[in-house]
C-alpha cells in the first residue's frame, strides 16, 4: 500500500524499511486483538514492528474496515478513515506511541498522523 510507503519517506525511514497493510474481518480481527493485547473486543487498528539489526523497520498493520465504517457513519468518509487508520499504523510500526486519555490528540503522534492524512487526501 502506498501510504505506508509515503509514511515512511516522510518520517525518513531507512531504505529497507516495509509495512505491509492487510484488510480483516471483524472475527479475525478480534483474534488477533485477543493474541496481541489479551483484549476480547473488536478494534479498527493494530500495527507490529520487527527492528531490523540495520536499522529499517519491518512491520504488519491490521485494519478492520467495518470498524472504520463505523467512523464514516460519524461524517467521516471511509476512504478517509482507512487512510488514517493505515497512516497511524506505520506511526506505530515505526515507534509512535499516544496516550490512551482524552490526551490522545495532543500528542506527537496525532499531530503527525493527521499531518500525513491531510498531505495524502490533498
Amino acid at each position: 500500500m502506498r501510504i505506508a510507503q509515503r509514511v515512511l519517506a516522510w518520517e525518513r525511514a531507512p531504505k529497507a524499511s516495509h509495512v505491509d497493510i492487510t484488510l480483516l474481518s471483524p472475527a479475525a480481527m478480534r483474534r488477533a486483538n485477543a493474541r496481541a493485547t489479551g483484549h476480547r473486543g473488536l478494534t479498527d487498528v493494530i500495527a507490529y514492528s520487527l527492528p531490523q539489526p540495520d536499522g529499517a523497520v519491518v512491520g504488519d498493520v491490521y485494519i478492520c474496515p467495518d470498524v472504520a465504517a463505523r467512523a464514516a457513519q460519524n461524517g467521516v468518509r471511509l476512504n478517509e478513515e482507512l487512510i488514517r487508520l493505515a497512516v497511524h499504523g506505520t506511526l506505530h510500526v515505526l515507534g509512535y506511541d499516544h496516550p490512551e486519555s482524552s490526551e490522545r490528540t495532543r500528542s506527537r503522534m496525532w499531530q503527525l498522523q493527521e499531518r500525513y492524512v491531510k498531505r495524502i487526501l490533498g
